[in-house]
């Protein structure tokens, strides 16, 4: 559960606090590093994504940062409602929001992508 064919998740995990918020695009708050593990999971199951061309952009003073990069995805496996999945790729730019807690620890992540553009890359 802790390795994903994209990388070392326990690194990216213990970065998070164990009740981290994830504020996902277009979707409902989700609560708890377990919770963020399984939507992982989930995103791993009907995606093959890799993020480039990374930047990264920290307020020491506020304890928040912001990323912005590019999705370079394959879509595996149909996701709920969304158009059928038949291995399209796509190229879309995303971003996420960050807080951090008192320890360093991510206290919140914030997720957009433009939901509609990738819906017409999908297609």
């Amino acid at each position: 559960v802790s390795q994903s064919r994209y990388g070392q998740r326990d690194k990216m995990y213990s970065l998070l606090s164990e009740d981290v918020i994830h504020e996902i695009n277009q979707g409902k708050a989700q609560q708890g590093l377990e919770t963020f593990k399984k939507f992982m999971l989930h995103m791993d199951d009907c995606y093959q994504e890799r993020l480039k061309d990374i930047v990264i952009f920290f307020d020491e003073k506020t304890h928040r940062a912001a990323a912005e990069f590019v999705v370079d995805g394959i879509y595996l496996k149909t996701d709920g409602s969304l158009p059928e999945a038949r291995k399209q790729h796509y190229v879309i730019k995303a971003g996420a929001f960050l807080e951090l807690d008192q320890s360093h620890k991510i206290k919140r992540i914030t997720t957009y992508y433009n939901l509609p553009e990738w819906i017409n890359l999908v297609k």
